[in-house]
């Protein structure tokens, strides 16, 4: 009996593990632990047999969604038709003539690919995937903002990218969030990463946030901004979805 208990616990534990590795991207061991209340060396374990089965990337300090790791798998796109709605969406505030910046992200790369080529349009990117999916669209000026390349969030990171966020406007910055809540705003878990996305807030006029539904009202420790530096929320809802209400207040729902 005590064996049936312990093998059904540790399930339950990988479905939150996985399901927590598709929203967020990336998960660490440690912030598992607490909110699994066990052991880190339990949580590794864990890891080590779920990317074994081919289900995650094992890193270290935590995991990563294959899904999100280069190159980008169609088939192991989680809620991949969802994002491709919320990615239409997104799509329909672009204008030629206009300054954007991007980051990462599937839902950033299903946008990138329903740009028409008829767009005539200057794009800045901390992804250099998101630079060469870019420079298929032949009338886009793309830039990449340099800075050391990090493969668990695929964005360049550091002091540098944000000293050139510093020095740039752009009318519109399109970004994917980690957690996102109607009260607290933007949170993501790692620090040097929020660093550079809260330096993309500041250069831009307009903020659209592209994320999956599942993603709502949820939080993370390191604070990006307030639901009010938010012009667009995108989901795959409808904008008189119920969930949404609450953010209604603040910004503009697509």
């Amino acid at each position: 009996m005590e064996t049936h208990n312990t093998v059904k616990f540790k399930n339950e534990r990988h479905v939150f593990i996985l399901r927590q590795i598709n929203l967020h991207h990336k998960v660490l061991s440690s912030t598992l632990s607490v909110q699994l209340q066990v052991s880190e060396d339990t949580i590794r374990r864990d890891l080590a047999e779920l990317a074994d089965a081919g289900e995650i990337i094992k890193v270290h300090g935590g995991a990563l969604s294959k899904s999100y790791h280069y190159p980008v798998q169609q088939n192991t796109v989680y809620a991949q038709e969802e994002k491709k709605l919320i990615a239409k969406k997104a799509v329909g505030l672009i204008r030629s003539g206009m300054t954007i910046l991007t980051e990462a992200g599937t839902t950033m790369l299903e946008m990138i690919r329903m740009i028409p080529d008829n767009i005539e349009a200057t794009f800045f990117t901390v992804s250099p995937l998101m630079a060469l999916e870019l420079a298929e669209r032949p009338l886009l000026t793309v830039i990449l903002l340099g800075g050391q390349m990090d493969m668990s969030s695929q964005i360049t990171l550091g002091e540098k990218p944000v000293m050139e966020l510093a020095s740039i406007r752009v009318d519109l910055c399109f970004l994917g969030v980690n957690a996102i809540d109607s009260k607290t705003g933007l949170t993501e878990a790692d620090w040097k990463v929020a660093q550079v996305k809260k330096a993309m807030i500041a250069s831009s006029d307009k903020l659209a946030i592209l994320t999956i539904a599942e993603k709502l009202n949820t939080s993370l420790p390191m604070k990006l901004c307030s639901p009010r530096n938010i012009d667009y929320l995108i989901t795959e809802l409808k904008p008189t979805d119920k969930r949404l209400d609450p953010y209604k207040k603040n910004m503009q729902i697509l």
